[in-house]
């Protein structure tokens, strides 16, 4: 297991522990697990017992293929729909706690989740499958092709991320603020955004630092010049340390 360190542009260095390369197969077997279970349902139990082998017999073999592969379309499409309804996890991720971030420490998006799912019919599919393997071991980051090509890598969170910041210690002096209305907030508020941050970034739920970034907005009136959530928080935290430190 390697470590993938990420600094934002506030300045704050975030590790992430990258998922092992076993971690990794075994969240694919149990995918694999569900995949085998879903064809048993429906091509053997309901096809049969409901007899629409013997109704699709009465069909062409070209009509007799469109319906299997509409059938097969749930797990062809599973990896891509569930990382991007699960922001990163499949069922197989999340019971082996892994999950797909960008290597910049944001969310993945459905783009990344698609040139990841392009990928894998060249380095997962059986019998390529030995490609995705060579891949993870030989990257220090624990990458396959699709990882690298997304911009992506997989990160265990079984074990704590340790930040290591520089909100609320000392601003260099070419510190340049961005959002005077940060002052309408107090000690309390910063104290709960700082620890709401911290514990977002831990679990790496950016959805609730987006939340976060919501509700201080509400607030305070701001309006971020950042698309990303991430940022925006670092900036608030700053920008109210740089304020209060010449008050």
């Amino acid at each position: 297991m390697s470590e993938l360190s990420i600094t934002t542009t506030q300045n704050v260095n975030i590790n992430f522990n990258t998922a092992s390369a076993g971690d990794r197969m075994l969240a694919y077997l149990l995918d694999l697990v569900i995949w085998i279970a879903y064809y048993i349902v429906i091509f053997v139990v309901i096809f049969e017992v409901t007899g629409f082998n013997d109704y699709l017999s009465e069909f062409d073999p070209w009509s007799q293929r469109a319906v299997y592969m509409f059938f097969f379309l749930p797990v062809m499409l599973y990896t891509l729909v569930l990382e991007s309804l699960m922001e990163g996890q499949t069922l197989g991720k999340r019971i082996m706690k892994i999950k797909v971030i960008k290597i910049d420490g944001y969310q993945a998006g459905f783009g990344d989740y698609l040139i990841r799912w392009l990928f894998r019919l060249i380095e997962v599919t059986p019998p390529f499958s030995v490609v995705g393997i060579i891949c993870l071991m030989v990257t220090g980051k624990t990458q396959r092709l699709g990882d690298l090509a997304a911009g992506t890598a997989v990160i265990s969170l079984k074990n704590d991320i340790t930040i290591n910041h520089t909100i609320l210690k000392e601003i260099n002096d070419t510190y340049i603020p961005v959002y005077p209305l940060v002052i309408k907030l107090s000690d309390n508020d910063v104290r709960i955004i700082k620890e709401t941050y911290e514990a977002s970034i831990r679990a790496t739920d950016f959805e609730m630092i987006s939340k976060l970034q919501d509700k201080v907005e509400a607030v305070t009136g701001i309006r971020s010049v950042s698309a990303n959530a991430t940022a925006f928080i670092d900036t608030i935290l700053n920008d109210y340390n740089f304020y209060t430190q010449r008050m």
